[in-house]
This record gives C-alpha cells, structure tokens and sequence, in this order.
C-alpha cells in the first residue's frame, strides 16, 4: 500500500473496487499504473490497498456512478481492459462494517466476505435466490451489499461472485472481511 496522510477534508473519499484484478494471468495492472490513472482523472490522494484493485481517493464528485464510469472507460482506453468497477464513498463502507450480520460468529475474517454491487438487486431476485442449496454458506442481502459467511472458507464454496451475479441480476466484486475494514478505515477522516 502506498501511505498518503494528506486528505482534503473538503472532498469526500472514495474506494474505487475493481473486480477480478490481478487474481490470475489476465488483467494484470500494476498499481503504479492504476495510481496514475486515477490522479489523471482529477482525483486527490490516490493511494492503493493490496494488489487487487482497491483504490482510496478523494474527489470533489459527489456521486459513485460517474466515477465508477470514468475509471471503467480510463481502463479500457489506457490499459486495453474491461473491468467492472463499484466506487463506495466512506460513510457506505463505515455502514458496510457496522451492518455485518456475521460478525459475531467467527473471530477468522477469511470467513467472511462482502460482495459489493453495482447496483441494488431486485426484490424478487433476493426473494427467489435460494440460498439454502449453499450450506452451510449463508448469505444476506442488505441494500447494494450482500454479506457471505463461508464457515469451510471461500476456497470450498459454490456460492461465487459469479453465482451472486448471475442470480441477483447485478455485478459484484468481493472482499473478505479484513480487507473491507482496512477499507473503511482507510476512508474515514475521524
């Protein structure tokens, strides 16, 4: 991670999520890159988490959906890549950490992960999920988030981002629990 102290207490900070980053041999960028890419588009205190496309900024933007469009189409203009991206702002990812339902039930926090969506899913589509044929994996969705707990851990679940997407109906990217703290921490400005 790249250590920037200097915040401006002006504009809000953001973490930009990119999904499917530099977790296999396609869609490798360097962080150095992605850091770049994002100072080119206005953004202060750029600063990485990780090398799995977590990126902490601040902008005078005062809505996601813009930003998750211009670091899309930065991406695939600069870097030749289409990589989905979920921006949160830090008041969403303080309210992330304090909704977890499983927070409580195991202190490892591999266990437990947050799929981040695009967008909220359907009432129908949480209804008709079917989240039980995952046991022992549970899942709840609250609003743009859906919170896992993979009691066996997520290297022996079914229950992938790919499954969220397919039946929420929405894109996702997941974090495990440490990395969506570290997250939260790294944008709050208390």
């Amino acid at each position: 991670m790249t250590a920037v102290t200097c915040h401006n207490p002006a504009m809000p900070t953001y973490a930009a999520l990119l999904r499917g980053i530099n977790v296999g041999r396609n869609k490798r960028i360097g962080m150095a890159d992605l850091r770049a890419l994002v100072e080119g588009l206005g953004h202060e205190s750029v600063r990485t988490h990780l090398q799995s496309g977590n990126i902490v900024f601040d902008s005078p933007k005062r809505s996601a959906k813009p930003l998750e469009a211009a670091i899309e189409k930065a991406i695939a203009a600069e870097l030749g890549m289409d990589v989905t991206v979920i921006v949160r702002r830090s008041d969403e990812l303080a309210a992330v950490v304090d909704a977890s339902p499983f927070g409580g039930r195991t202190d490892d926090p591999k266990k437990i992960h947050v799929a981040f969506l695009s967008q909220a899913p359907r009432a129908a589509a949480v209804k008709s999920f079917g989240a039980e044929e995952f046991a022992p994996d549970e899942l709840q969705v609250i609003g743009r988030e859906v919170h896992l707990l993979y009691p066996d851990g997520y290297a022996r679940t079914n229950l992938t981002n790919a499954v969220l997407e397919k039946r929420l109906g929405v894109r996702a990217t997941s974090r495990n629990w440490r990395t969506v703290t570290a997250l939260a921490d790294l944008t709050s400005k208390g």
